[in-house]
């Protein structure tokens, strides 16, 4: 996902270095063809679940972050997202506030369709978003905190709205454990492939065995 959204920047002069990266791209897509989400079978107890993460001036061009999030349910991922944020940020807890702003509209999407499907037990309470940036999770509870969100849009605050109102939750996650990280950013394998199998992609094939 991180790798599509970052060559859909230069799809209007694509160079050789471009090219290359997307036949990289289709290699890996032909040898995990194989490869889906697992689900377990829903229980009332589910809760819907969300990460979200943000690199910070990613973009060396116009120096812009880039934002992602993954939201499960039922044991595996249900909706996710990688994608340029339209603003250039002025610290790491701005470009991670920006962020959860978009993974809380999401949020709110997911809820009314969860709603209206009529499983509205997975969505009972405060949906929690965990998020690897304490000052951001402050943010989000403080608006008190105007030295470091006097500069961020308006349209963003809206977050603040809906933890006041108990719609959504910030909670603090280690970086280790913030699996939205395959979204925002290059990994080395080893990462990209713990951080996979904790998004519930696998192998087709060994789950049969198994």
């Amino acid at each position: 996902m991180y790798s599509v959204c970052l060559l859909s920047r230069f799809m209007e002069s694509p160079t050789r270095q471009h090219l290359l990266a997307v036949k990289r791209i289709l290699r890996y897509l032909k040898g995990t063809a194989v490869y889906g989400i697992w689900y377990k079978r829903f229980e009332e107890e589910d809760q819907l679940l969300g990460y979200t993460d943000s690199d910070y001036a990613g973009d060396l061009d116009d120096r812009k972050s880039t934002s992602g999030y993954v939201f499960f349910l039922a044991g595996g991922a249900i909706s996710w997202s990688s994608k340029k944020q339209p603003v250039v940020t002025l610290s790491t807890t701005e470009a991670e506030f920006v962020a959860a702003s978009y993974c809380a509209s999401q949020c709110v999407w997911l809820r009314r369709v969860l709603e209206q499907m009529n499983w509205k037990s997975c969505v009972r309470g405060a949906t929690r978003i965990m998020c690897d940036n304490s000052s951001a999770i402050k943010l989000s509870k403080n608006p008190v905190l105007h030295g470091r969100s006097k500069h961020i849009d308006v349209r963003f605050h809206f977050l603040r709205e809906l933890a006041k109102e108990g719609v959504v939750e910030l909670q603090h996650c280690g970086t280790s454990d913030q699996v939205a990280d395959i979204m925002t950013k290059p990994l080395k394998l080893d990462d990209f492939m713990l951080l996979r199998n904790r998004l519930r992609v696998y192998d087709g094939a060994e789950l049969e065995l198994n």
